[in-house]
């Protein structure tokens, strides 16, 4: 009796000492993943971007010389003035800017039919001759810009003379530029409207602005391997003064847009150029604000929030437990964890949290976070000492991977876009990101997608005008 007694406490003290050393064994469900009832909603983001269109001096002087050739100006009749005249343009047309208006040279080759002399008393000696002349005329214009086409104040400086030969009229000198003054002073009025004429005539901005943003609202897919697209839909336009500066002129229009990103298709954005109005503000916000997604798969977000893990070795009141294993996935707008643990619980164990962007350390963490209802019975029956422990609060506080590699990608994508693209043919967008804002975490079959709202400045250039 004594013997079996002795043998029973025996083997008693081993099976505590086995349970002791090996811990305790869990089984639990693995919960599968389930992203059907995730909703993905994008938010537009509603922008104003500036779009300062950039006309060089240059274009503008290459225009007028393409446009503005041969006879400017035909006076077939002598009648009234007693003169004829034709003045036709001799070399190219020079444009400059200074203290914000432009300055013209146009050289000029000027041929006179010119009747001269004296009638008095019944008497007549009237003479007529021809004469060639070579001068440049001086203009200057201040710019504006009125329903989508660059408008010009053009005003006559002068005449420059290079040569101006004389005729003797009653035993006197009379220089040939003093008997054309009066029909100069009509030509001299109307080289002013041909000039403004001229640059209304080709410096129309619609069609350079109109053809980029048809061509930046066609949804662009920034991302191929998650199907990321990027798209513009314009709203309104807006336009404040042109400036002439810095050899260009500037004219500073603005547009009310949402700028989209989105995940999956193809977005189906529609461009209607005719519903878009050019109005007349006298300020307006610089700034625009974009969507950037940043992507994190889910077997380098476990391996990111493995290390997390590594070393650590979390105890309570005796207890301990070691995290061997990290896997996650998505159900149901939660990040499901998987923890493989050793050591007083041995044994795969499941949390779910919601996921929220720090915008501080650039990481993912998990709120709200709790046991699966499964894992969380058969803890329970296991002894509660994990489920309403401090062990379950370290290990909380090491749900967390950081993207910050992914929203630097993702910037880089973004900037391509704002680094000398060039949408169509003489028109280049350039501008720069400031400051990026957490918006808001989808979890997709592939990835966790964080939107992460950019904002920034743009500008659109148009160059060589044709």
């Amino acid at each position: 009796m004594n013997q079996r007694l002795s043998f029973i406490l025996i083997l008693g003290a081993v099976l505590v000492s086995a349970s002791c050393s090996t811990g305790s064994k869990i089984l639990t469900l693995k919960p599968a993943p389930d992203y059907n009832n995730t909703q993905v909603v994008y938010d537009k983001q509603l922008s104003f971007v500036n779009l300062p269109v950039e006309l060089s001096i240059a274009d503008i002087q290459n225009q007028t010389n393409k446009y503005l050739n041969g006879v400017i100006y035909d006076d077939v009749s002598m009648d009234g003035d007693n003169m004829m005249l034709k003045v036709s343009k001799q070399a190219p047309i020079a444009i400059r800017e200074e203290s914000g208006r432009l300055y013209m040279d146009l050289p000029l080759k000027i041929w006179a039919r010119v009747k001269y002399g004296i009638e008095k008393f019944g008497i007549s000696a009237m003479d007529t001759r021809d004469f060639n002349l070579n001068g440049t005329i001086k203009l200057s214009t201040s710019a504006g810009l009125t329903n989508w086409k660059v408008t010009t104040n053009t005003t006559i400086e002068g005449i420059e003379w290079a040569e101006s030969p004389s005729v003797t009229v009653m035993g006197k000198s009379v220089p040939i530029t003093y008997l054309i003054n009066p029909t100069l002073s009509v030509f001299k009025t109307k080289m002013a409207k041909i000039m403004d004429q001229t640059i209304s005539q080709f410096v129309d901005i619609k069609p350079y602005v109109l053809s980029a943003l048809e061509e930046m609202s066609k949804p662009t897919e920034v991302d191929p391997e998650y199907h990321t697209w990027f798209a513009i839909q314009p709203v309104e336009l807006y336009a404040t003064r042109s400036v002439i500066a810095n050899k260009k002129i500037t004219v500073n229009l603005g547009m009310k847009s949402y700028l989209e990103t989105s995940v999956g298709a193809k977005p189906q954005l529609s461009f209607d150029k005719s519903k878009l109005v050019l109005k007349a503000v006298n300020t307006m916000p610089n700034e625009f604000n974009a969507n950037i997604a940043g992507f994190v798969k889910y077997p380098d977000a476990a391996a990111l929030m493995q290390k997390n893990f590594a070393g650590e070795k979390y105890e309570s009141g005796g207890r301990a437990v070691t995290v061997n294993k990290v896997d996650l996935w998505g159900k149901d707008g939660k990040i499901v964890v998987q923890l493989g643990m050793s050591g007083s619980l041995n044994g795969d164990i499941y949390l779910s949290g919601f996921p929220i962007y720090n915008a501080a350390t650039k990481e993912i963490y998990l709120d709200q976070v709790d046991f699966v209802l499964d894992s969380k019975n058969r803890l329970m029956k296991a002894g509660s000492w994990l489920v309403h422990g401090i062990i379950i609060k370290k290990i909380q506080q090491n749900c967390r991977f950081s993207i910050l590699e992914q929203l630097i990608e993702g910037q880089k994508t973004m900037a391509t876009y704002l680094n000398g693209y060039q949408p169509v043919k003489g028109v280049k967008v350039n501008g720069s990101m400031t400051e990026l804002t957490p918006n808001k975490i989808f979890l997709t079959p592939n990835a966790i997608v964080a939107m992460v709202v950019a904002k920034g400045k743009v500008a659109i250039s148009i160059d060589g005008m044709e």
